[in-house]
């Protein structure tokens, strides 16, 4: 796949997933995000909340094929994340960049829960599940 095609595909995926009695939602961003694409995920990721049937919610985000967020984009991620942080239990941030483990750290200061990154899938649900 060409950088030209890399950069023009992006999105965001968001399910309810149930790994043995562990239930969460799984999100998959792939490239840069915009503000579009939070328009049309923000009202998908706000019933999959509804339909966790727990209090607090685990996340598994799998940012393997992410690459950042457009300025507008990167606003209303964080907004999302003052309107729902308190509803986390643990989001497990799946990938490859350093970043990821800033951004976990940064994205502490507006959810109740935890927040870890790793490199490999497996470990991650493993950390969801403890």
């Amino acid at each position: 796949m060409s950088n030209a095609n890399q950069e023009s595909t992006h999105g965001i995926a968001i399910g309810i997933e149930r790994v043995g009695e562990q239930v969460f939602i799984a999100i998959r961003a792939v490239g840069k995000l915009s503000h579009q694409d939070y328009e049309v995920m923000t009202p998908m990721f706000e019933a999959a909340l509804k339909e966790v049937p727990y209090a607090k919610v685990d996340v598994l985000a799998d940012l393997t094929e992410f690459h950042g967020w457009e300025l507008r984009a990167a606003w209303d991620d964080f907004k999302l994340g003052l309107k729902h942080g308190a509803q986390f239990n643990k989001i497990a941030l799946v990938g490859h960049q350093q970043w990821q483990s800033v951004a976990a750290s940064v994205g502490s200061w507006f959810v109740d829960g935890e927040i870890k990154a790793f490199d490999d899938h497996q470990q991650a649900l493993v950390w969801l599940s403890q």
